[in-house]
């Protein structure tokens, strides 16, 4: 076996869905211009709206936010209420079928797919919750959101990044005593690893990291407070991770925008990271400054 072919079979396994980062985040929410407002003043720019859905993409950089106020009386998911919540996750991959067809094989729970005329089929598995993780392999010359969607007219269709922001990851909330269970779910269908509990990003060090195979977002799983009695809250995905090369910087320029940070004793904004205060019941934004 040459060394080319033998790299290739080290990357397969350390890598086998092929991921290659987030294609987009999807809430869910029927109050969609209210938190419209919110991803503006984060720095997002509405450039689409979906063709035959009650959907609107908002981007800034290599970012991707969907807006879904939709409601299909034939699909199982919940409506959208009026407290936004992260209902999807895109993962980019190389072949989305084969991916899909891969994560299925691993044990992985298909979602039904309901396509309208004019409409690509996305494969899509059960994440936590009521929440679904899609594949993505259409991210470069041609993308889902040129069958999808139709620009919004005299909108610039890439607005820049502000302040250099990037997807770092997302937070996942889990039940008492299931670390294992969702680290070995990440782990099994995605490759996914455990950092040491040493290494740590931003200001909310809580729980376990897990660093995607394609090292460019992270996945922070948080259980309970174990210091409250027969806590059992809902498993869900709770908040994304923006990444900054400068927090100090990217703090200003949003300040400047009129999104408010905690600033408490023992929560603050420092060159680490910065949590924006929440809108809308519970829509908050975490800052983390790029690991080195």
């Amino acid at each position: 076996m040459s060394q080319t072919i033998e790299r290739e079979a080290i990357a397969e396994m350390a890598n086998p869905l092929g991921l290659d980062g987030i294609e987009f985040v999807e809430y869910a929410t029927s109050r969609p211009q209210a938190l419209g407002q919110v991803l503006e003043m984060m720095g997002f720019k509405p450039v689409a709206r979906h063709r035959s859905r009650e959907v609107l993409l908002y981007r800034q950089g290599p970012m991707n936010v969907v807006i879904n106020a939709h409601v299909d009386q034939r699909s199982r998911r919940v409506a959208p209420n009026e407290t936004p919540v992260i209902a999807a996750v895109a993962l980019r991959v190389r072949d989305a079928a084969a991916a899909y067809k891969r994560a299925l094989e691993r044990g992985a729970w298909a979602v039904p797919t309901h396509v309208e005329v004019m409409e690509l089929n996305i494969p899509a598995i059960h994440g936590v919750g009521t929440s679904r993780i899609y594949f993505v392999d259409r991210y470069r010359e041609f993308s889902i959101y040129d069958v999808d969607f139709v620009p919004i007219p005299t909108v610039e269709r890439n607005p820049p990044a502000l302040a250099g922001l990037h997807w770092f990851g997302l937070v996942q909330y889990i039940g008492n005593d299931r670390m294992e269970d969702w680290s070995e779910f990440y782990r099994e269908l995605f490759g996914f690893e455990a950092l040491p509990d040493e290494q740590r990003f931003g200001i909310l060090p809580k729980g376990r990291i897990l660093r995607s195979p394609c090292r460019s977002f992270f996945l922070q799983l948080i259980e309970p407070d174990p210091s409250v009695v027969d806590v059992e809250g809902e498993e869900s995905l709770s908040r994304v991770g923006l990444g900054a090369p400068d927090i100090g910087a990217a703090v200003k320029a949003l300040q400047a925008r009129g999104v408010e940070f905690i600033e408490a004793a023992d929560l603050h904004t420092e060159a680490r990271g910065a949590l924006t205060k929440s809108w809308l019941g519970g829509v908050m934004f975490e800052l983390v400054r790029d690991p080195k």
